[in-house]
């Protein structure tokens, strides 16, 4: 008898346990990828306009339960209840975006040669493995999984071991809405058991939304099983306010931008790059807002702040805050950790060498570090491993627009706060990992671009 391992689902809020599942064997682990790849082989043929039909009534019933969803996200990781219900709508919104465009991005596309006829057809590969993590439990999962399902890929996941109630309610979903059985399939295994997974013949690739030690493991055992991966990896992006700016409203994107999800998110604004001029003006006016926040519950439809994922990770940022302290740094407000609980802290006088500015700080915690001159601040920006995105804000738009292409990054945003649109392709550069998902760019990361060539 195979050795089963016990995975524990905690509510990090109570600290009670919400469910505990049961791991699957290797024998079933491969019947569940057989089912799927059977299930890929007919669901290939499937027209454009059946496909969108299921991903259409994907996006209803997401809208229909959004509350029973959500509820579920705030139990199992902590998000405020809100902001839980707000990220099972936007599942529905990649949803049709891609029942919409599929069949526009996928055309076969006709190039002039010497050939009577040839063109290019796009075409599904097999299956996509997702390695998927906590912080957004839904959203992640059908940004990689919508495209690659109507595109007439079949989806398998493997989602992070605290969030499998997720994974089983999005299985769930995908089925009532019509799927074929097998077409998205949730595999209840801990960490260990992936690379079993990626060394699966009828896997295809696999696309990793994770730290970096996962992604590199990952990225190893596809590559040497020569299974194309997609990687998402951390970021510590920039929030870069010029002396310019509108004080007040760019105080509240870059509140957005770095406490949403109670700061658990790759692509928060995690250093803020202030220009010494106006400094004296905005920070006390940053920190009056800090105090508004209403930490507590994530149950509560008015809590901002949440709790921390896991314990652990609130250990993580303790550490990273209290060495960054050691090291000069001053707490303006906050420091302080309960349990899973951190409080929302502003620091000063952070230079870059300190963990809060080096490292991937994950949680409600923004170091401010001044800067002189555009130039200057583009140089701290770049100064960091990452290169997910970055934020800037400022009246002189045009003038910005010139510096665009001096930024170390996936995407950069001008008077907003980074995030990720069905419409936009995603992705980062240096260790924030590789490939693009959304868009076109990545309907198109599984797909076969086959030449078709007539003479």
């Amino acid at each position: 008898m195979q050795n089963t391992s016990i995975i524990k689902s905690i509510n990090p809020f109570s600290q009670s346990v919400i469910n505990e599942y049961t791991s699957l064997t290797d024998k079933e682990i491969e019947q569940k990828i057989n089912i799927a790849y059977t299930a890929y082989k007919e669901w290939r043929k499937v027209s454009f306009d059946d496909r969108a039909d299921i991903l259409f009534r994907v996006a209803d019933l997401l809208e229909e339960r959004a509350e029973k969803y959500g509820n579920l996200i705030s139990i199992e990781m902590g998000k405020p209840i809100s902001q839980s219900i707000s990220e099972v709508k936007k599942c529905a919104l990649v949803c049709r975006y891609y029942a919409e465009n599929a069949v526009k991005f996928l055309k076969p596309k006709p190039i002039k040669t010497d050939a009577y006829k040839s063109y290019v057809r796009y075409e599904a590969q097999g299956i996509v493995l997702g390695v998927m993590p906590w912080n957004f439990p839904f959203w992640q999962v059908f940004r990689f999984s919508a495209p690659a399902i109507m595109a007439g890929n079949a989806a398998v996941l493997k989602h992070a071991s605290n969030v499998m109630g997720c994974a089983i309610a999005i299985e769930e979903v995908y089925k009532d809405a019509g799927l074929p059985s097998g077409l998205f399939t949730n595999l209840l295994i801990p960490s260990k058991d992936v690379e079993k997974v990626i060394v699966n013949p009828n896997i295809t690739g696999v696309v990793l939304t994770g730290s970096e030690k996962a992604g590199s493991a990952v990225a190893a055992q596809a590559g040497e099983n020569l299974k194309k991966s997609v990687l998402e990896l951390g970021g510590s992006n920039a929030l870069i306010v010029m002396e310019d700016c509108d004080i007040d409203r760019t105080i509240e994107a870059c509140i957005q931008g770095r406490f949403l999800n109670t700061g658990q998110s790759c692509i928060a604004g995690k250093r803020l790059l202030l220009h010494e001029n106006i400094a004296d003006k905005f920070v006390p006016k940053l920190l009056a807002r800090v105090k508004e926040f209403k930490s507590g519950n994530p149950l509560d439809q008015d809590t901002f702040i949440g709790v921390l994922a896991r314990e652990d990770l609130a250990e993580k940022l303790e550490e990273q805050v209290n060495k960054s302290v050691e090291m000069g740094a001053k707490v303006l407000i906050g420091g302080l950790r309960k349990g899973a609980y951190y409080e929302p802290t502003i620091l000063e006088e952070v230079h870059e060498d300190m963990p809060v500015c080096k490292e991937e700080v994950f949680g409600p915690v923004l170091p401010i570090v001044l800067f002189r001159n555009i130039q200057e601040a583009i140089e701290i920006s770049n100064n960091t491993n990452f290169g997910l995105g970055v934020s800037i804000f400022t009246k002189d738009t045009e003038s910005i627009e010139k510096y665009v292409g001096e930024f170390e990054e996936g995407c950069v945003f001008i008077n907003d706060f980074v995030k990720s649109d069905p419409h936009l392709p995603f992705g980062g550069v240096k260790r924030s990992g590789y490939g693009r998902e959304l868009s076109k760019d990545g309907i198109m990361e599984f797909i076969n671009k086959k030449t078709i060539f007539i003479k």
